[in-house]
């Protein structure tokens, strides 16, 4: 009796097992909670730091400015970055993608925290998007043929710069499948301009706020 009585417990919970992982995965879409998104006051009076001042800053810590672009291959100082799970490097036409190890973390930590306080807003998750990194001096020389705001004196050449988009930003795929709704750039531009004014308070970076070119101009210090 006592067997029969055990048998029946262990087919019941074998049976409420097999239901439940029967259930159907929650695939409706995943929507915004958004809550405590201030930004900055001013993205001009925040983010102030002209080339003069990110120039002294990269002379310091940078490397010397190479003339072409394959001669980055030799330079020990700089660290080979990737897109990640923290951030995505777009194609690079005027760039490469190398640093020394200070901007490198920076990067990261940036992508980290962006993420991070996306998550505490309740918002999606976005990825922040590496427009462009370190030049050679040829590179440099022919953005300045089209580009009336690039000078050949740039903090690009020494491997301790970098650009981050505000106009543009990657949306991170939900792990179970479930669509997203979508966060609008203006809101990702005030939530990323949070982050970076706190970088910038702690005195990790210059940062200049480029409104023709759609970024935020950032020299690590």
């Amino acid at each position: 009796m006592k067997i029969s009585k055990i048998s029946s417990i262990i087919i019941s919970l074998v049976c409420v097992c097999l239901l439940g992982s029967c259930k159907k995965k929650d695939l409706s879409m995943k929507m915004n909670d958004p809550h405590n998104i201030r930004g900055v006051i001013s993205y001009q009076r925040d983010f102030p730091d002209d080339n003069d001042t990110q120039l002294s800053a990269a002379k310091a810590i940078g490397i010397k400015p190479f003339k072409k672009t394959e001669d980055i291959v030799n330079i020990k100082q700089l660290k080979q970055i990737e897109s990640n799970e923290h951030f995505t490097i777009e194609d690079l036409t005027h760039s490469v993608p190398y640093v020394v190890p200070q901007a490198a973390k920076l990067i990261d930590d940036i992508g980290v925290n962006f993420l991070d306080s996306l998550a505490n807003k309740g918002l999606n998750p976005y990825r922040i998007i590496i427009t462009s990194i370190t030049r050679s001096q040829e590179q440099q020389k022919q953005l300045s043929k089209s580009n009336i705001n690039a000078t050949e004196n740039s903090t690009h050449c020494y491997g301790t710069t970098f650009d981050i988009s505000w106009k543009r930003f990657e949306q991170v795929a939900d792990k179970d499948g479930r669509p997203m709704q979508e966060v609008g750039a203006d809101t990702l531009k005030m939530v990323l301009s949070e982050v970076l004014r706190d970088v910038r308070l702690a005195k990790r970076c210059y940062i200049k706020y480029e409104r023709k070119q759609g970024c935020f101009h950032i020299t690590t210090r």
